[in-house]
């Protein structure tokens, strides 16, 4: 085909204009100065400022990475098998990932949330929830270890949770679907009036972290979306977020979108124990699993738990309210001081901000603009602080800085917004890459933020880095808030969905990290603490090798008079007493993962052989000069074989 001149000149024009905003984007977006460099540079052998723990999402997992660099340092398991780390494989952990439903190695993680003491992070446990099987679990932050998880009734789509009171006396949990409660076989079409949201409130011992389900809060089925403690002066309380309150049941991105309004349910949670004391609780046959791990046995059990208390806010004045919110909200956060609850309405152009003086008020002049259920709804003119006007599209989430100003994502144009408290001015905003979920600032939900940086977690990354076929990696941005202006820093790689994060000044807990486990407070009941008590026992076709491993053999290596059709239990105790010397262990043909046995810690593996023949087993974790020779070799003879079990090591 023929180009006339004055096409040739468009089409040349065009490429140019092309060009120009390609170097503009990428200078803008490449973060070369030096000066950005260094704020994110931390020198070999140097500490992070900052722990921060960004949920897996889909994953079911928990990372840790540090900040400023963004260096990832772990993957904690929680919801999901593990075969680095043995988890949810090995005999011990496999309790962990019970549920009334059976054996479920999956989950979709959230939102980490940290223990508080006076409003304050403490650094001693990182909650996290499993949306899909409703689930809480704990995580020691002395171990980096998962070690309790609990299942919650009568919810489904644990996504409003789990957030952590003033001083860690609940976490508490909100279902996202309404559902009959208790189950049975309904209509789908009658799920208005039928169907149910259950709030759970988990009472957490403050010596052990131990989780307990106190009760739960049933409200109308409407869907329970982001929540948020009171802190400070509103400390006592509970805010969610709903959307739903149409109640539709089909269609919901039109269907559940026809009022200008929705709700944030205000939730007083010491009026509900006042209740619960006063016996003005029902209990409700039920069924849940309740999990946990013991350091000192280094094992799991699960529990089942057969009955909850059950509170009605429709016969309990008091206990609930109703704020009117715009439209279809998401985020619902409570700033520093505890006086302002700010709403993000995903259709709304503004972001709306409550007050809690005013609701309060309200309240005590009983200024309701009817009710909903039994449940008093306030007037919306009467509980309103302030709204930013028009920050951005698609407001998501709120963080603040403790310095007086509040940070919002917004996921429609891809930005995050700076904006002050109390004169509801934008300050600055930033632009992301792209479509940005929530935000976190150290400490951001407490009544002590660390104002320091503020992390963007993206859904998209399209041409941010190298591509990696259809799927490409999520990403996490780093921004420092010191000055006026926001500066981005930084942008890395994520596993799984960076849903959620918490973070967390590194000396709050790095001080406290445990070493390794003292052999002897090793309550295992399969534990050998020395080489001389290591021993092979048959009981009818279960074979018990009582193993240890230590620099660089294990005792014992050789074992003779297994036979197929046997079930192998190698129970394998790490006698090191020695910081980050971990050991491994994985036998050909084995239906599970390695073990990796922490110095003191005991573990056990079965293996089930199928066929005659030796076998061997190795270390999988690289632990000295001589890892190689970490080795040993199991004979299998037929079921009907004469040969009695033996071991031996080093010839022996």
């Amino acid at each position: 085909m023929k180009l006339s001149f004055k096409s040739f000149l468009i089409l040349l024009m065009f490429g140019l204009s092309l060009a120009i905003v390609s170097c503009q984007q990428g200078s803008g977006n490449s973060a070369l100065k030096s000066s950005t460099a260094e704020k994110v540079f931390v020198a070999p052998g140097e500490y992070d400022e900052f722990y921060a723990f960004v949920s897996g999402g889909f994953s079911g997992q928990l990372a840790v990475y540090g900040l400023p660099s963004g260096r990832l340092f772990k993957i904690i398991p929680v919801f999901s098998v593990d075969g680095e780390k043995a988890w949810g494989f090995n005999e011990e952990t496999k309790p962990m990932l019970e549920t009334s439903y059976g054996f479920i190695p999956w989950d979709d993680s959230h939102h980490p949330d940290i223990s508080q003491t006076n409003g304050v992070l403490d650094g001693r446990w990182v909650f996290i929830n499993g949306n899909n099987t409703p689930r809480i679990a704990r995580i020691d932050l002395t171990t980096f270890e998962t070690v309790e998880i609990i299942e919650l009734p009568n919810s489904a789509g644990n996504h409003s949770s789990p957030y952590v009171t003033d001083n860690t006396e609940y976490v508490i949990a909100g279902t996202r679907f309404g559902v009959p409660v208790p189950q049975r076989d309904i209509s789908i079409n009658d799920y208005k009036g039928n169907f149910k949201g259950a709030l759970s409130f988990i009472k957490i011992d403050q010596e052990t972290g131990g989780m307990d389900l106190s009760f739960q809060i049933l409200m109308p089925g409407f869907d329970y979306d982001k929540a948020h403690p009171g802190r400070g002066k509103s400390d006592g309380w509970m805010f969610f977020t709903t959307y739903n309150v149409e109640e539709a049941n089909t269609l919901l991105e039109i269907n559940a979108s026809q009022r200008d309004k929705d709700f944030i349910a205000a939730v007083n949670w010491k009026k509900a124990e006042e209740y619960i004391k006063a016996g003005k609780f029902r209990t409700m046959k039920t069924k849940y699993a309740h999990n946990v791990y013991n350091d000192e046995t280094h094992s799991a059990t699960s529990t089942m738990k057969t009955e909850v208390r059950i509170l009605d806010p429709g016969n309990l004045p008091g206990l609930v309210y109703f704020l009117p919110m715009p439209k279809s909200p998401h985020g619902c956060d409570v700033d520093p001081s505890g006086e302002y609850i700010v709403g993000s309405g995903k259709l709304s152009a503004n972001v709306t901000v409550h007050s809690f003086p005013k609701m309060m008020k309200a309240i005590k002049e009983k200024k309701f603009d009817g009710e909903s259920y039994g449940i008093p709804i306030l007037k919306f003119e009467d509980v309103l602080a302030g709204v930013v006007e028009q920050p951005g599209l698609g407001p998501l989430h709120t963080e603040f800085d403790g310095k007086g100003n509040a940070y919002t994502s917004f996921f429609i144009s891809s930005e995050v917004v700076k904006w002050k408290l109390g004169t509801w001015e934008v300050i600055d905003r930033k632009p992301t890459y792209y479509s940005v979920g929530h935000v976190m600032i150290p400490g951001g939900n407490s009544q002590k933020p660390f104002g320091k940086y503020l992390l963007a977690m993206n859904k998209i990354t399209k041409d941010r880095f190298l591509p990696t076929g259809p799927e490409v990696t999520q990403s996490a941005q780093l921004y420092d808030i010191t000055g006026d202006k926001m500066e981005l820093l930084l942008d890395f790689p994520t596993v799984g969905e960076p849903h959620y994060a918490a973070g967390i000044p590194a000396d709050l807990i790095k001080a406290k990290s445990k070493k390794f486990f003292k052999l002897d407070e090793n309550k295992h009941p399969y534990a050998t603490k020395s080489q001389d008590d290591v021993k092979v026992v048959r009981d009818g076709k279960d074979v018990h090798i009582y193993m240890t491993t230590i620099r660089s053999h294990f005792a014992p290596d050789n074992i003779e008079g297994v036979k197929v059709g046997d079930r192998v239990y190698f129970h394998v105790t790490n006698i090191e007493q020695d910081y980050d010397v971990p050991h491994g262990i994985a036998m050909i043909g084995a239906n599970t993962s390695e073990l990796l046995i922490m110095p003191g810690q005991t573990e056990t593996f079965v293996w089930e052989p199928k066929e005659v023949g030796v076998w061997p087993f190795y270390c999988t974790d690289f632990c000295s000069a001589l890892h190689q020779e970490m080795q040993g070799y199991v004979r299998v003879s037929p079921r009907n074989s004469k040969i009695k079990l033996s071991w031996s090591l080093d010839g022996e």
